[in-house]
């Protein structure tokens, strides 16, 4: 099918374009082309070719000046990433043509919408043998073949985000094949699981995406901790049970991140409570921005994990719950707890060791903000040193995870005078962190374990930790400013016992 306008390529596709060896067959396939038809931005691109495409995408990355990355030896899947001078990246992944003929492997795909393609010899034709291109403007969600689903269930979590990415249309018979499908979630790959969650949390509305997988039946498979959320109540200033606050917590983080990240959205910043939070914290935009473009994979930032931690951060709340003799609802150490079942999960989904610990301090975490802001003054320099101690740089994402907290507690009861204080006690602990980190949160060592050992006649052991701990809080709350300060605090504290 000849397209009406040309297609505006990105530069990537044209690169490769020039730089393909003569008389190699070489398609752009699935979501790119979906992408470029509806004129949305482009970013990771998937490419089928005839030949060695091992040899081939090998000759491309070089030509390219790209990295290149064997993705399965076996199969002659591999990746190019390209990064661009502003550090932007480009994944661009080349697999062989499956079942024989192009159209075979289109037909083979998951959502009509996703089995298109263009020639790259021939860029202004589309290949579209299933009607995707007419479903894409139609806004339907529709499977390539009836057993689609059942040859990938990891598509269930696919359909949903693509519904929810692009408006579609979920009819009921579609809600059926998923419901049918979803219990073969839990024989899938817990990698691809991952992955596609990551995608969920990465885009746009992942409440949405969640509800709906509730609706569809996939939570249980995928999620089975969350369930038990449902209809547990929350005591006042709580305005929903844990299950509706947790799907809250999403929805405003997404609000938080849109008015404090780098591409702000002054649009959300119209609502009054957003607005506030602008007005103190948006100095911070470059440095929040950056923070949680933090990649622990290619393919898996912070900004995701936090989504995810924002998922957990209140799933033991069941568990804990407990029932005063006056009808008063508690929760202790639902933070503990949560942090063990997100510990759980997180090895579940295959997540890397750093992930999990990310994850776990900032569900661990999650109450500290809440706290501080409790009190009825600015967190002290002691404090401010020990919550970035205790948690590090999760202490910035537990700021943000804190900030939708509150918005999703009271929804619209929230005092002014309550999200007032919060935003202060966030300033706070950003100002120590990025503008004031050797004074406030990490102060150059006046003393190490030899020198200490030296001067006291001290083995070594933990008590020698112990003392350059408490001589670094020292000297973040200002009692302690050189050297000889430093002999004289340890010596009172050895005096001391």
């Amino acid at each position: 099918m000849s397209l009406p306008t040309p297609l505006n390529l990105p530069l990537p596709v044209q690169k490769v374009m020039a730089a393909l060896p003569q008389g190699v067959p070489a398609y752009l396939v699935g979501g790119a082309v979906r992408d470029l038809l509806l004129s949305r931005p482009v970013h990771d691109l998937d490419f089928l070719l005839a030949g060695d495409v091992m040899h081939i995408s090998r000759r491309l990355a070089d030509a390219l000046g790209g990295a290149f990355f064997p993705l399965d030896k076996e199969r002659d899947y591999a990746r190019v990433i390209l990064t661009a001078s502003d550090r932007t990246r480009c994944v661009m992944d080349f697999a062989p043509v499956k079942g024989g003929s192009l159209e075979s492997d289109l037909r083979s795909r998951d959502f009509t919408l996703n089995a298109v393609a263009i020639d790259l010899r021939n860029p202004q034709v589309l290949i579209d043998p299933l009607g995707g291109a007419a479903d894409l403007f139609a806004r339907r969600l529709r499977l390539c073949s009836p057993t689609s689903l059942s040859d990938d269930p990891v598509r269930v979590l696919r359909a949903v985000r693509l519904a929810v990415n692009f408006s579609l249309l979920v009819t009921p018979e579609m809600r059926l094949l998923l419901r049918s499908a979803a219990p073969l979630l839990a024989s899938g790959s817990p990698e691809r699981m991952r992955d596609e969650l990551f995608k969920v949390f990465s885009n746009q509305q992942p409440a949405s995406a969640l509800r709906i997988l509730d609706l569809v039946g996939a939570l249980p498979y995928i999620f089975p901790d969350l369930p038990a959320l449902k209809g547990v109540e929350q005591p006042p200033p709580h305005v929903s049970d844990v299950w509706n606050h947790t799907l809250d917590v999403l929805a405003k983080l997404e609000m938080v991140l849109g008015v404090l990240e780098r591409e702000y959205d002054p649009d959300r910043a119209a609502n009054l409570m957003l607005g506030l939070a602008v007005f103190r914290l948006g100095r911070y935009r470059q440095q929040v921005s950056a923070h949680l473009e933090m990649l622990f994979t290619p393919d898996r930032s912070l900004r995701s994990l936090l989504f995810l931690a924002a998922l957990y951060h209140d799933v033991a709340k069941p568990a804990a719950r407990q029932v005063d003799e006056d009808g008063r609802i508690r929760f202790f150490q639902h933070d503990q707890l949560g942090a063990d079942l997100a510990h759980q999960r997180g090895r579940a989904l295959r997540l890397s060791n750093e992930e999990i610990i990310r994850l776990e301090t900032i569900v661990r975490g999650h109450m500290r903000p809440l706290l501080l802001a409790q009190a009825p003054d600015q967190p002290t320099p002691r404090a401010v040193y020990r919550y970035f101690r205790d948690l590090g740089p999760a202490g910035v994402d537990i700021c943000l995870l804190s900030l939708a907290d509150t918005l999703a507690t009271y929804e619209a009861t929230l005092p002014q005078e309550t999200w007032s204080r919060q935003l202060d006690v966030v300033r706070c602990l950003w100002e120590a962190y990025w503008e004031k980190p050797q004074e406030r949160i990490a102060p150059p060592p006046l003393l190490d374990g030899h020198e200490l050992m030296g001067k006291f006649k001290l083995s070594p052991g933990p008590l020698i930790g112990q003392l350059l701990e408490a001589l670094r809080e020292a000297q973040a709350v200002g009692q302690v400013a050189n050297q000889e300060e430093a002999f004289s605090f340890v010596q009172q504290l050895l005096d001391q016992g």
